[in-house]
This record gives C-alpha cells, sequence and structure tokens, in this order.
C-alpha cells in the first residue's frame, strides 16, 4: 500500500490570489476575506512570499478551521521564489 500524508488533490483551484509583497497580517486578512467570499468546499491558491507570510498564514487560517492542502515552492527564474499554498474553504460553517 502506498501512504502519503500529503492529501491529493488534482483539482485545479477555484480561485488564486497572488499576495506576493503583502505584509503580515494584511496578506492573512485579505486571503480570509477572499475565502469567506468563495462558496464551501471551494480552494483558494495563495501565493506567499517565504519567511514571515508562509510561517503565519498558514497556522492562522487554521486557527480559523480551513484545511491546508498543499504548499509547496516556486522557484522563478530571477533565483527568487514564493509559496504557492492550496487552502479550502470548509464544506460547511462550524457553530
Amino acid at each position: 500500500m502506498n501512504s502519503t500524508s500529503k492529501i491529493e488533490n488534482p483539482k485545479p483551484p477555484d480561485a488564486q490570489l497572488d499576495l506576493r509583497g503583502t505584509p503580515c497580517p494584511l496578506n492573512f486578512v485579505r486571503t480570509k476575506l477572499r475565502l469567506e467570499q468563495m462558496t464551501p468546499g471551494a480552494v483558494l491558491e495563495v501565493w506567499l512570499d517565504a519567511g514571515e507570510p508562509i510561517e503565519q498564514v498558514p497556522d492562522s487560517l487554521k486557527m480559523e478551521g480551513y484545511q491546508i492542502l498543499q504548499t509547496q515552492f516556486v522557484a522563478s527564474e530571477d533565483n527568487s521564489g514564493f509559496f504557492a499554498m492550496k487552502v479550502q474553504r470548509p464544506e460547511q460553517e462550524e457553530g
């Protein structure tokens, strides 16, 4: 049996949000607002800078009840890069 801890999510994200260059906590606020506009179960791909954004935003989203499906580093031609994080809005709201 092939077991992997990564959640397989072959379907493309429903929306994309480029927050490169956006400081904390503004990037978290914008991500959360965008997710709240989406339908339950929808997937948002968020582009975040390395460092504080990729360290803080996923943890903050998890505390709010969102599921992080995947995070991967995307290298760019100028040797910089960013993280592409897929986050899913819960199928049904808590409470």
